[in-house]
């Protein structure tokens, strides 16, 4: 990041000093603790519903159950970065708060370029570490452990562990649906609940990441009995489109039974846990709409929702005014959701989101590689998903981007003032 012309320790604790504040004042108004829940981070590769796409139909619903829970529980679209890939940039700005519409545009994916760099990178998952340990904050990635070098960031964020199929003590459930070279997503979910049954008779409450991969590209034929080749009612597309997209759609149904399972099971367990579920980004396999300049922004909106589990106090909550999201913004919309005190860095996340409900930095919607850096403004969408230029905002929310910058610019390039000041800890 370029340094900020008045960034100094002293700019740094009014910053601090400000959140705080705000901190106090929201607190007043919740009753529980992050920590008194576990907190299942769930990143469903390239989960978004197809038939947002324009010109994609089917004449059944490939996600039932999850279009049905995001009707009853705090749920949105999410603004995503990518297409096509990017998966460890969005996981990067769910984990940190982060967002990539700070950086510098040389910077493509911190995960490689940036936190293995870092002395004392911060993540979400430190506020479950702070109080109970390592052992209560681990990783489930059913692939390969040095993709995306996760196998070093996992450990500069302190998780005690990162699973996966090739891990020194590799993952136990790794089965797949028919052809599909990918692990299933109903095998994903199992490893976390093992994660979750090892502590069950503890008071200690978790932080679980999990990264999927049964939808990942690219899309053969996978799939006996896919229904959704004979409901394609799509006009107008390639036959190898058409292909594509319904096998795409069937792993899409597949994970919408998998995840309504999943929480199943989640509601059977008398610990209180909520569930960040988000699809990372769009497969890169929508052509025809791609044509179309005006559908830039639809494809780059995934589905997300958060959900908490019957033996938790926020069961059934459904947050208003959170139709649009971005990943940066996941953890303190769930502190909102689970009416849970927040850190002066929450507070100020919470301060942002409800002046901008999402933001990324310019899109494009073919697949980012090192040579392609994108051009253009900052994208910044309003609660309603409606684009806002940044010389148009107010006065307010000017000074939250400022703030921001300086807040991401001290935490990953400066001189991390703000971790002295408590900046990042919850009220005690």
């Amino acid at each position: 990041m370029d340094k900020p012309e008045n960034y100094s320790q002293k700019t740094m604790e009014q910053i601090a000093e400000r959140y705080s504040a705000a901190a106090e004042t929201i607190n007043q108004n919740r009753g529980s603790e992050l920590t008194d829940s576990t907190v299942i981070l769930v990143l469903s590769e390239s989960f978004s519903d197809p038939t947002r796409v324009p010109g994609v139909s089917f004449n059944i619903d490939p996600m039932p159950n999850i279009r049905t829970i995001k009707n009853f529980t705090t749920s949105g679209l999410m603004l995503s970065p990518g297409y096509g890939g990017g998966t460890a940039n969005i996981e990067y700005q769910a984990l940190t708060g982060m967002n990539l519409a700070n950086f510098n545009d040389s910077l493509i994916v911190p995960y490689q370029q940036l936190v293995p760099n870092q002395s004392d990178p911060y993540s979400f998952n430190q506020i479950w570490t702070q109080k109970y340990g390592e052992s209560a904050t681990t990783a489930v990635h059913p692939f390969q452990q040095s993709m995306y070098l996760r196998n070093i960031d996992y450990k500069k964020f302190k998780f005690s562990y990162l699973y996966t199929c090739d891990s020194e003590e590799p993952l136990t459930h790794t089965g797949t649906i028919d052809r599909s070279p990918y692990v299933s997503d109903s095998e994903a979910y199992q490893n976390v609940l093992d994660l979750i049954n090892e502590q069950k008779d503890s008071d200690k409450s978790q932080f679980l990441q999990l990264v999927t991969m049964q939808n990942h590209t690219p899309y053969g034929d996978y799939y006996d009995n896919n229904e959704f080749v004979e409901a394609d009612t799509s006009e107008n597309i390639s036959d190898s489109e058409r292909n594509d997209i319904n096998t795409y759609a069937k792993g899409v149904n597949y994970t919408d039974q998998e995840t309504a399972d999943f929480l199943n099971q989640l509601n059977q367990i008398d610990k209180p846990i909520t569930v960040i579920f988000y699809g990372d980004h769009l497969p890169g396999i929508y052509s025809t709409a791609n044509k179309d300049a005006n559908n830039k922004v639809t494809l780059h909106e995934t589905d997300y929702f958060i959900w908490s589990n019957k033996a938790s106090s926020s069961a059934n909550t459904k947050i208003s005014d959170d139709n649009y999201s971005s990943p940066n913004f996941f953890v303190a919309e769930a502190a909102e959701h689970m009416d849970a005190k927040v850190s002066p860095y929450l507070a100020f996340l919470t301060q942002m989101h409800s002046k901008i409900a999402a933001m990324e930095p310019p899109v494009v919607n073919n697949i980012q590689g090192w040579d392609r850096i994108p051009e253009g403004q900052n994208i910044y969408l309003d609660q309603d998903g409606k684009p806002m230029a940044e010389k148009d905002l107010d006065a307010e929310t000017k000074q939250l981007l400022a703030d921001y910058r300086l807040i991401q610019y001290d935490i990953t390039a400066g001189k991390n003032c703000l971790k002295s000041t408590g900046f990042m800890n919850l009220p005690k």
